[in-house]
């Protein structure tokens, strides 16, 4: 069982990424999971700064607060699978204040990507990974960042978006398959 690391190294996880062998034809697919408000998405764009990679958000996937049940469309036909058959990727980003897809977002073939949300490393996309990153918080440090970004009045949508992923991801066996575990209440470390 992998204990969380203390302090995370960017540069560290960048250099295993690069070592690892491409297994969405020929990109790097780095998958970074875990709870809402662990620090995926802080992780998530300095690990692709790093690799000179595009970030995709798994806000930009989920059809709004209830978008776990229904990412796979979106991440595996829309993403992934072009990448494995070394074709251009691209999906409509959901635009939450109109409750739709919006403009296409291209996921061209490229060296690496990183993909962060919570369930993007869920069982059906992690044969695509070349490394898969699970990030985790208490949940009083995650939701106080949560309201912090999304104001006060969202705090109901959280606690019940948080009963959701802890199925989803319990269910999904994510924490048990990453490579890594960070411990994303720590700052990461270039």
């Amino acid at each position: 069982m992998l204990t969380p690391m203390a302090r995370v190294s960017v540069q560290d996880l960048a250099a295993r990424a690069r070592k690892a062998q491409p297994r969405s034809g020929r990109t790097r697919v780095v998958l970074i999971d875990g709870p809402a408000g662990s620090g995926k998405t802080t992780l998530a764009e300095r690990v692709g700064a790093e690799l000179g990679a595009q970030v995709v958000h798994g806000d930009d996937i989920y059809e709004g607060w209830d978008g776990l049940a229904t990412m796979w469309p979106i991440l595996g036909h829309g993403i992934l699978e072009p990448l494995a058959r070394t074709e251009h990727g691209a999906f409509g980003r959901w635009d939450w204040h109109e409750g739709r897809r919006a403009e296409t977002i291209p996921v061209p073939v490229a060296d690496a990507l990183v993909i962060e949300g919570v369930g993007v490393a869920q069982r059906l996309a992690r044969p695509y990974a070349s490394l898969v990153v699970y990030v985790e918080a208490p949940w009083e440090l995650r939701i106080a960042r949560g309201i912090e970004r999304d104001g006060e009045h969202m705090r109901a949508q959280w606690e019940r978006w948080n009963a959701r992923e802890d199925r989803f991801l319990a269910d999904e066996g994510t924490r048990g398959a990453a490579d890594v575990i960070v411990d994303g209440s720590l700052p990461y470390l270039d």
